[in-house]
Formats: structure tokens, sequence, C-alpha cells
């Protein structure tokens, strides 16, 4: 099932009120695009959710040792500078744009774009839609993140200034500078 778009232009909720409707209904996964748009977004399927867990328990882990950020799994929303509410599937953010945060900020939805960030496609999401998601990611000041397309073994590799790269079946991908010494094994995704 693909994500059910309600236009919400009319009604214009403001921050405050898409928190509440987020919170009210937990069962329901929402984003909204930076037209006000809302997207309902459906659950993945077991296989999908099992490959997503792995891919954060291995930025997690990096993370942990290596204490130079934050990292967020999918139900973590992001309110970007265009006025875009998102959840990446994994992402992180430095540890100084964490600690410039308020305590009421850490609570609702973050105030800022993740300096990293991984869509993995799932069988319900449509390609097109999700390559603009991560344009928007770049846009808002992501530095690095990849789309994950597992059908296809395919990885997009979106980095500031650059043009998509696209990796067929690698076996690993590398944090690069954004997070030094990430390395993201992808035998259990393919």
């Amino acid at each position: 099932m693909e994500a059910l778009t309600l236009d919400c232009q009319s009604i214009e909720l403001t921050d405050e009120q898409f928190y509440q409707l987020c919170n009210n209904n937990p069962e329901l996964r929402f984003e909204r695009n930076a037209n006000g748009d809302l997207l309902i977004m459906p659950p993945t399927g077991g296989e999908t959710g099992n490959k997503n867990a792995g891919i954060n328990a291995q930025l997690w882990n990096w993370n942990n040792q290596q204490k130079l950020g934050k990292v967020f799994d999918s139900s973590t929303g992001f309110k970007l500078p265009s006025g875009a509410n998102r959840s990446p599937d994994a992402s992180w953010i430095l540890l100084s744009q964490w600690d410039n945060l308020t305590n009421e900020q850490k609570q609702k939805f973050l105030p800022l774009c993740p300096d990293f960030a991984i869509e993995l496609l799932s069988p319900s999401d449509k390609l097109s839609k999700t390559q603009d998601k991560m344009q928007e990611y770049l846009d808002n000041g992501m530095k690095l993140g990849w789309l994950i397309n597992s059908q296809n073994q395919q990885v997009e590799i979106y980095r500031q200034g650059k043009q998509v790269e696209i990796l067929d079946r690698p076996d690993s991908l590398s944090g690069e500078a954004i997070l030094p010494g990430f390395i993201l094994d992808l035998e259990a995704i393919w």
C-alpha cells in the first residue's frame, strides 16, 4: 500500500497541532511535506522492518563507540527548515546539534535536518517519491544520505554539492568524513 496524501493546505495545521495529531494517533505514521499536505505512511512488512532494524543497530553500535552524535529510528520526526516534517528510516546528527536543542525541543519533533539519513525502499514506496525525499533532505542541510533499494540491490548516495552516485550491489558503504569509521555491512540487506 502506498502512502496516502491529504491536501491540508486550507487547514494550515500549526506545528503544535501536527504534533498533537501524531500523538493522538500513535497507531498511524504521519509525515507532512513543505506544502502542508499530510502523508499517512503505511507500516512496513516484516522483511523491511527486520532489515531496517539491522541498519539502525549497525549505526547505533558505531555511534555508541564513537560518541560523535545521536542516532534516531524511523519513528523520530524532524521539522525541516522548509517546514516539512519527515521521518527517515535511520538518521544521525552531530552531538553539537543535539546539545544546542532545548529540553523541550528534544521531546518533540527535532527542529532541524539530520546530518545523515537512510531511506530503505520498501515494496510500498515509490522510488521517485523516495528520491524526492532524499533531495529534500539535501536541500535542507543533510550532508550524506543513502537510499537503499534492496529489491534492485542498488544504493543511491546523496552528498552536498555532488551528483547522486548509484552503486550496484555494494558489499558495504562508508560513512566517509561525515561518519568517520562507520561501515554499513549490506550482506543482510541483499
